[in-house]
């Protein structure tokens, strides 16, 4: 038989603060996710510091922004800095990268696969090829499953 303790402390979990509806994910605002500074990465381009671009490129990603024009002026920078290496020198600016900067690089490489402009797909297959070699499936399936897009 159970006993009656008069404990009222379950009581205390609001539970309209786990309601789907009212949720919400840790965000920032949209003036504080700038995404990476064009200017910077167009001067590291033209002096041909392609793998110093990439990773100012990689370095402050939209990823919470919830503004869509945000996303596409970083998804742009990125693909003119991706753009710019030659093959053989992909191999070497990936394996440069640190873990969180290969998944980011990878999410950029989906975002071009699902939209995809002229003369980019060569080129983001090689890349993919490259980072897939060094981040692995786990990679991919962090990618793939992230809510957070960029």
């Amino acid at each position: 038989m159970s006993k009656n303790t008069g404990a009222s402390k379950f009581r205390k979990v609001n539970v309209d603060d786990y309601d789907e509806n009212n949720f919400q994910d840790d965000q920032l605002f949209d003036d504080q996710v700038a995404g990476p500074d064009e200017g910077e990465i167009q001067r590291l381009l033209n002096s041909k510091k392609n793998t110093e671009a990439l990773h100012l490129a990689l370095k402050n990603p939209p990823i919470m922004s919830k503004n869509p024009a945000v996303k596409a002026k970083a998804f742009s920078v990125v693909m003119r800095v991706l753009t710019n290496f030659k093959s053989s020198e992909v191999e070497n600016a990936v394996n440069s990268l640190d873990p969180e900067s290969i998944d980011v690089l990878m999410k950029y490489i989906y975002r071009s696969f699902a939209e995809p402009s002229e003369g980019t797909a060569g080129i983001m297959l090689t890349w993919h090829e490259k980072v897939y070699a060094v981040g692995g499936v786990g990679c991919i399936m962090r990618v793939l499953t992230d809510r957070k897009g960029v």
